[in-house]
């Protein structure tokens, strides 16, 4: 359980045009920190310093077996994630809960590509979801056949105890969906445009909570790289409020978590104040690197993408990648994986190793973890 304080109050920092309302009263809020505003060769020798310093060893890799003639007892699987004692669909499209929106206001520039929103909701501790989980949305009215409109899925953009620190509230991020048809006419996202312009007290149909690829690891001193583009960014915002501007009974991070998010212009950059701060009070345990596409370029003047900023780091990386308390999380546009791929080919074949069957090794093991769109 999560140590117990004074109920925080909401994280509005760097929202424009905010509107908002009073929450219910809430139960006693965890404790939340530093924020106000706010190729192996066979050789044994070697074998053993890579298994002592962490590393993954290949199969092909080992040179000795015991064979035994016991049958072989097939273990229950555990995950390295916090999947225990986890809720989902607690709410279905035919039955929702019918949340309310407490604030909503845009988190981009004005002069940002397209409008992005940071929009907060009631839900009474009803909805008990974890750290990468996503909630439905159900907007209002009827599609084009006059049948009721489908449920969209978003990535909860908020830790399990919320922006409140209630554990009775779920924040979402949502880019309005603007763009020109083949017929050159505008058409309007029904979902993002629905959210967006959302007040405060206004009611919401929500579903959930769902899905567990993107849940973290439980593994206190794991490192956690996470990779974001745009709106991805949400379910990383849950992960590092809970690392660092937190505190629990049970969990207390001292491992790396390393945040890298493409966008394509400065003032597009989001929950930025909120993890510059983190960087600042957490040095050793969180590195941010931006790749901002349309303002950055690398030493030979391609635009900074997110494979693009990765690559001045891939040599650590990719030592990262081999040790088993290495977790990769993806979340955004799909682009950004066969980037990543790219880079990790040769290094890999530079070890002796295929790195298509290596990352599928990776993701058997819950170590590598992708939500793209």
């Amino acid at each position: 359980m999560a140590a117990l304080a004074q109920a925080a109050v909401p994280r509005t920092s760097g929202l424009a045009n905010v509107s908002t309302v009073a929450p219910t009263s809430r139960s006693a809020a965890p404790q939340r920190v530093g924020f106000s505003s706010n190729g192996l060769c066979g050789n044994v020798e070697a074998l053993t310093a890579k298994k002592s310093a962490g590393f993954r060893v290949r199969d092909s890799a080992v040179v000795a077996q015991t064979v035994s003639t016991e049958p072989a007892v097939k273990e229950a699987k555990v995950s390295k994630k916090n999947e225990h004692g986890l809720v989902t669909n607690v709410y279905k499209p035919k039955t929702p809960y019918e949340g309310i929106c407490l604030t909503n206001g845009k988190i981009v520039g004005d002069d940002a590509p397209g409008e992005t929103f940071h929009m907060v909701f009631s839900t009474e501790g009803k909805i008990p979801y974890r750290e990468g989980q996503s909630v439905g949305v159900v907007p209002p009215g009827v599609d084009e056949k006059g049948k009721p409109h489908k449920l969209r899925l978003y990535s909860i953009a908020s830790s399990a105890p919320g922006d409140f620190g209630d554990y009775k509230t779920v924040s979402l991020c949502v880019k309005r969906l603007v763009y020109t048809n083949d017929k050159g006419e505008e058409v309007k996202g029904v979902c993002s445009n629905f959210l967006c312009d959302l007040k405060a007290g206004d009611k919401v149909n929500l579903t959930g909570p769902v899905g567990k690829e993107m849940l973290m690891p439980t593994d206190e001193k794991a490192t956690v790289i996470m990779l974001a583009t745009g709106t991805g960014i949400a379910p990383f915002r849950g992960f590092l409020w809970r690392m660092f501007f937190e505190k629990h009974d049970d969990y207390k991070f001292q491992g790396l978590a390393w945040l890298f998010l493409g966008v394509p212009t400065s003032s597009s950059l989001l929950y930025r104040e909120e993890f510059e701060k983190m960087q600042q009070d957490y040095p050793d345990n969180f590195r941010l690197d931006f790749a901002v596409s349309r303002e950055q370029t690398n030493a030979k003047g391609e635009r900074m993408y997110i494979q693009t900023r990765m690559a001045d780091y891939a040599e650590e990386l990719w030592q990262m990648l081999q040790k088993d308390n290495t977790f990769v999380y993806m979340c955004g546009l799909k682009g950004m994986e066969k980037g990543i791929d790219d880079i990790m080919v040769s290094l890999a074949a530079r070890d002796g190793i295929d790195w298509v069957e290596y990352k599928k090794t990776l993701k058997k093991g819950e170590q590598w973890n992708v939500e793209v769109y």
